[in-house]
């Protein structure tokens, strides 16, 4: 083996690997390893690759129903949707590339979860995706928007998915660290699953793609540490990306696919082809052999530490049957891709790559999985937070309404989801905006309903209640639309885990989540953990975001949020006690953040749930929409201005009840003539309803007061965003 100077001290640091964790490095080789070696360990055994801090607690989480075909541990996961048909999806973080370099980051964020559906065989459909940013008045906020919008919007658009919903949050906490956790959902055949463990002694390993170069080098390593003051200086380690190549990757692995070539395929994502390698053959229970410079390169005089850690994006890594490499490369050649023949299997259990035939690293496979490090962190649970606090109001409910819409936190997203297209592929049912995003199973009459959510503020508060609303709220989501909630992915985004009280958010909110996924049946089948998502000490809000997936087996009965008719009855599904505690009310209102979340009673979630959900299968409902974030009189705003129909309301005139955000909650239009019906049906069923009021008119009025003309509401709720983006606002 080529020969070099001993690792240091300060090498192991500048990895990010501990001197235990260095020590163990030693014990699996029974020698020094080489500057390269060094690298490959140091990402592995990263906190992105390894999940060395969460994967204790991951394993708690429920992960298996009847329909779950393929659950965490793949590319993706996998859910069975009938009729031959099965839906592969994932959600995943890019967070500190994006704030470093934002249209890349977030660009290369989107190409990447794009990857890790599309290499188990299924044709992406839909994109979603979660955005957190600082508050509107810190100095980066605008451009980091602009930034990240462009490039979610950019590759989306360019590689043909439609991006049909998602999340745009602002807070003080993502100041120094914004999140951009990306979504994406694909259709497959059921039997034509394809996995990554690689098997035959002597198959070819074949390297498709784009040529690699230097980008992104060390991407995995910057996105398990916290951000300083050199944070700019780490711009050379966010990856470049190319949507058209992309497009160009997905329909060759989908050409190739459809042949019997493939023995096993892996994306190249954080750490490159390292890791893809190491997966495989792990996977597999073999050894990779690779010869390093048969690897496609676009930069001259790559090192093999380079071109092992690169994270150049818009590569895979597949196991060909023997004999089918013609018939392979003549795919890739076809859509102008490299090709080539980078190693083989061997049964030597062993990791190894070679230059000009002399060996340049030999790591035993299993160990460097097996061995890596795994953290069972010091923490503590976080104190109760006290009751809320008195409140009094400091308007009429109608003028906090105006000035809750109108906000940050409330105000219209068009701005956002119209720089996405989200009508390519002609499948899209239902437009962003609404509870869940909905597409069409192509060449059906059934669709998949999507929903990302999570309430960071309550996780602060109480991470445990925090964990279970955010999994029960993307249930709802799903639910309002009329589908079936099957499954869910998750990108956990906290803090340094070193810190016991950051650690103690992070177990909290898994149990709470896992609680509410096995009361609702809603198994976690793939995700992602982003930790260190802090500057200078200063953490984000602890953020467990949810993606989930349902099935609507009719598109024809599904429901959406804007009413439909004059004089249909307003009805209120599920209880309410006026909880303001963690409210958009207080926080936006009042400038306060007390008290504790509101509970989460996940049976009463479950059979409000499953009441309104009943109603829209069989045609009852057409008109159906979720309580969350502002509470009641913002869901009945939402509708009306979503409809262009006013609506008049009567209720207590407590701000508790028109604003507290009471969870497991729905509120349905219907007929006059179905009211009565229905409110018995509930009654039955014993789930709360009460009738609230009636649609008809342009305004809209609160138990009789003056009325707002929706033009005007509506006019203010979608301005907030552009004038911030045009920095029209004047504080």
């Amino acid at each position: 083996m080529r020969n070099e100077p001993n690792i240091t001290p300060e090498q192991v640091a500048e990895h990010g690997l501990t001197q235990d964790e260095y020590q163990t490095i030693l014990h699996v080789l029974g020698r020094e390893p080489n500057l390269t070696e060094l690298g490959i360990f140091s990402v592995m055994w990263s906190e992105h690759c390894s999940y060395k801090s969460s994967k204790f607690w991951l394993k708690t989480l429920p992960t298996e129903a009847p329909w779950v075909i393929c659950g965490p541990g793949e590319n993706a996961g996998v859910v069975d949707i009938g009729e031959g048909k099965a839906a592969i999806f994932k959600m995943e973080s890019h967070n500190h590339p994006s704030f470093i370099e934002p249209y890349q980051g977030a660009a290369t964020g989107v190409g990447g979860i794009l990857r890790d559906v599309f290499t188990m065989g299924a044709r992406p459909i839909a994109n979603m995706n979660a955005l957190r940013f600082g508050a509107p008045k810190d100095a980066k906020t605008r451009h980091l928007v602009s930034g990240v919008v462009a490039g979610v919007g950019g590759y989306g658009n360019c590689v043909g998915v439609p991006t049909v919903g998602g999340e745009v949050n602002f807070d003080a906490a993502y100041n120094g660290n914004i999140l951009v956790n990306a979504m994406t959902v694909g259709l497959a055949d059921a039997d034509r699953i394809f996995y990554s463990a690689a098997a035959g002694i002597g198959n070819p390993v074949v390297y498709v793609g784009s040529k690699t170069g230097r980008d992104g080098i060390h991407g995995a390593t910057m996105a398990s540490a916290e951000f300083d003051d050199a944070t700019e200086e780490k711009r050379p380690t966010v990856q470049v990306g190319d949507p058209f190549t992309e497009k160009l990757l997905i329909e060759a692995c989908l050409e190739l696919m459809a042949t019997d070539t493939i023995v096993a395929i892996q994306d190249m994502g954080a750490a490159g082809l390292t890791c893809s390698s190491v997966e495989m053959a792990d996977k597999g229970g073999v050894g990779f052999d690779l010869d390093i410079d048969k690897v496609p390169q676009r930069e001259e005089g790559m090192t093999p530490y380079e071109v092992m850690l690169s994270e150049s994006q818009e590569r895979m890594l597949i196991v060909l049957r023997p004999g089918t490499e013609a018939q392979a490369q003549a795919i890739f050649d076809k859509w102008q891709l490299d090709f080539a023949v980078v190693g083989h299997v061997s049964d030597t259990g062993r990791f190894t790559g070679r230059v000009d035939g002399e060996v340049v690293f030999d790591i035993p496979v299993r160990p460097l999985v097996e061995e890596s490090p795994e953290y069972e962190r010091p923490w503590v649970k976080p104190a109760a937070p006290a009751p809320t606090a008195p409140v009094t109001a400091p308007m009429g409910h109608m003028e906090a309404l105006q000035s809750l819409l109108a906000g940050p936190d409330l105000s219209s997203r068009r701005w956002v989801w119209e720089q996405y297209d989200h009508t390519v592929m002609a499948d899209t049912v239902r437009k962003p905006g609404g509870d869940a995003a909905i597409v069409r199973i192509h060449g059906s009459g059934r669709g998949l309903a999507i929903a990302t959510d999570c309430t960071p503020r309550y996780c602060r508060a109480e991470p445990h209640q925090g964990g279970a609303q955010a999994v029960a709220e993307v249930w709802r989501n799903i639910t309002a639309v009329g589908a079936r909630p099957l499954a869910i992915t998750d990108c956990l985004n906290f803090g340094n885990p070193e810190r016991p009280e950051i650690m103690g958010e992070f177990v909290g909110c898994i149990q709470g989540m896992g609680e509410a996924c096995r009361a609702l049946d809603f198994p976690v089948v793939s995700g992602n953990v982003s930790l260190y998502n802090e500057t200078h000490g200063q953490a984000i809000l602890p953020t467990p975001a949810i993606g989930g997936i349902g099935i609507l087996d009719d598109l024809e009965r599904h429901a959406d949020l804007a009413l439909r008719r004059q004089d249909d009855i307003l009805i209120l599904i599920g209880g309410t006690a006026g909880h303001l505690g963690q409210s958009i009310y207080l926080r936006h209102l009042l400038g306060r953040s007390d008290g504790p979340p509101p509970p989460v009673d996940l049976a009463a979630e479950q059979r409000n749930g499953n009441f309104v959900r009943e109603l829209i299968t069989e045609s009852r409902v057409d008109t159906c929409h979720d309580l969350s974030d502002g509470g009641l009189l913002v869901a009945a705003a939402e509708m009306a201005m979503a409809g262009d129909i006013g609506l008049e309301l009567s209720g207590p005139d407590e701000a508790g009840y028109w604003f507290g955000e009471d969870q497991g909650r729905y509120l349905i239009a219907v007929p006059a003539g179905e009211a009565a019906e229905i409110l018995q049906k509930a009654a039955q069923a014993q789930v709360p309803a009460e009738k609230l009021g009636r649609s008809g008119g342009g305004t809209l009025t609160l138990n009789a007061g003056a009325p707002i003309s929706l033009s005007e509401l509506r006019r203010t709720h979608e301005a907030w965003l552009p004038d911030f983006m045009r920095n029209d606002l004047h504080e």
